[in-house]
């Protein structure tokens, strides 16, 4: 398992190794004891144990997020897709953190077949780039509607560089539209 730091600290890449020949591949696509070691490696701290499993189906252009939840039910994420591809972003929302408000974007596909691990005190969106996208992820705590909070998508605070073809506006759910922007939110601290 190869897991490679991205800019913001904390947040990283995944790359289970793939196994194929002329039959097919198998990929092991979680093991805790060798995540919580490569971890460790990178000097980051063990994300503790996955609670709840998600699944969700896209078409293209449909964004989600930029969604967290607070203390007592903050979650870590750990997110990848299986069919179709996805731009996913995380966003720094430490106040006092010197990443605060700094955003990073990985291209996840069942073709390449990457993860990324999401720690608590950040959000998180994707954008679906192809149609009939089935997005799964790993959680660290279970969902709670009084500790859910978005972020808008579009807010130019973070300024996120969505992949939009022929700047299009995303499909993005109504609560999510209604998100207010980073300076409005109630952020971990």
């Amino acid at each position: 398992m190869k897991l490679t730091p991205t800019e913001l600290p904390g947040v990283v890449v995944v790359e289970p190794p793939v196994f194929a020949d002329d039959r097919g591949w198998f990929m092991e696509s979680f093991n805790a004891p060798r995540f919580d070691a490569a971890l460790a490696a990178l000097g980051l701290p063990p994300p503790g144990p996955f609670v709840q499993d998600n699944h969700s189906c896209s078409a293209a252009g449909v964004l989600r997020g930029l969604h967290y939840q607070l203390p007592p039910h903050a979650q870590g994420k750990l997110v990848r897709v299986v069919k179709g591809a996805v731009y996913d972003v995380a966003v720094d929302i430490r106040r006092g953190s010197p990443g605060f408000g700094q955003w990073v974007g990985v291209e996840l596909s069942a073709e390449n077949r990457r993860q990324v691990w999401i720690p608590p005190g950040f959000a998180h969106g994707f954008l679906a780039l192809a149609d009939d996208t089935h997005f799964l992820y790993k959680t660290t705590d279970v969902y709670a509607r009084e500790c859910e909070r978005a972020i808008r998508w579009d807010d130019p605070v973070i300024a996120i560089a969505w992949p939009l073809p022929g700047r299009l506006a995303p499909r993005v759910a109504d609560k999510d539209a209604a998100a207010p922007g980073l300076d409005q939110s109630e952020t971990f601290p």
